[in-house]
């Protein structure tokens, strides 16, 4: 129903959320990570369906456990540097994809997905990423 008068919206700030890590997986601190197809959080590499999550906060180790059974915070918002190889001046503004929980690409492989925008150039193997954040 459309609204007829001011409404306060309940808000969650976006910067850090925390999500359950899938069973048999070891996040590292800093690691790009993914939210899978599943809905559990894991390490960032290819996968049809998966949005990419952020970067860890923190490390969080679920080798041993259940989907769901530890959360991961995760930083979801701000500029991060980012290694990779072959980036050029010209890639600043272009895309990135994360071929896994560490590097990055302006090319994108099969089920890659796009992890941000290079907002800086800081040599042929390290750029400034702006995330992007989408979750299901």
């Amino acid at each position: 129903m459309a609204l007829s008068e001011a409404k306060q919206r309940v808000q969650k700030e976006g910067l850090l959320s925390a999500f359950p890590v899938k069973a048999g997986v070891n996040i590292f601190k800093g690691a790009l990570v993914k939210i899978g197809a599943d809905g559990f959080l894991a390490p960032q590499a290819a996968e049809a369906g998966a949005n990419h999550a952020g970067v860890a906060y923190e490390g969080m180790d679920n080798s041993n456990g259940a989907d769901g059974d530890v959360v991961c915070r995760v930083e979801r918002a701000d500029s991060f540097v980012m290694d990779g190889t072959g980036f050029v001046q010209a890639d600043v503004g272009k895309l990135v994809y994360a071929s896994d929980d560490d590097t990055v690409s302006i090319t994108q492989g099969t089920n890659e997905m796009a992890v941000g925008v290079i907002e800086e150039l800081l040599s042929a193997t390290q750029v400034y990423v702006k995330q992007l954040v989408d979750t299901k």
